[in-house]
């Protein structure tokens, strides 16, 4: 039997329980899940691509069937190359649906064998994102409710830094 691998892509600067949620609930469906780091050259970051893999591994290290990897162009491109047909994007709110239509029937035009499977967010992380993760972090506020512990001291470290 073929197994059924599933992306779940993102920039996930920083991964955020919601992202965590959305990751778990697919390894539960699929044999594997391919946690997909977006490479956008004209995209700012607050964490490098390898601290990024980094923060992903250490929260996604006691599923089995979940690994990380990055790519950069086409999600259907890296998709055949993986050798996966389906991706899995978390809906928060209504909001994201429009967006994230337009991404399916991108995806979809450029590859008819690609299908999108949407998760609905757990309503207690519906309004959590990695901008406004980062966007309170900076005024000291407790994150963990938000990021796991690990993510929350490299903000932390982050923000410091940065001044």
């Amino acid at each position: 039997m073929k197994r059924k691998i599933a992306i779940v892509p993102g920039s996930f600067d920083p991964i955020t329980y919601g992202h965590i949620d959305i990751i778990k609930r697919s390894a539960e469906l699929f044999d594997e899940v391919i946690v997909a780091i977006l490479v956008n050259p004209d995209k700012k970051y607050l964490f490098s691509l390898d601290e990024r893999v980094e923060m992903i591994n250490e929260t996604i290290k006691e599923i089995p069937n979940v690994k990380v990897d990055s790519f950069s162009g086409l999600l259907v491109n890296y998709a055949k190359q993986v050798g996966s047909n389906v991706i899995v994007r978390g809906l928060r709110a209504v909001s994201d649906f429009e967006y994230e239509m337009q991404l399916t029937f991108m995806n979809k035009a450029l590859d008819e064998n690609i299908e999108t499977f949407y998760m609905m967010a757990n309503k207690q992380y519906s309004f959590i994102s990695s901008s406004i993760v980062k966007g309170v972090s900076g005024f000291g506020a407790d994150l963990s409710k938000f990021v796991p512990e690990y993510v929350e001291e490299r903000l932390e470290k982050k923000m410091k830094e940065r001044g």
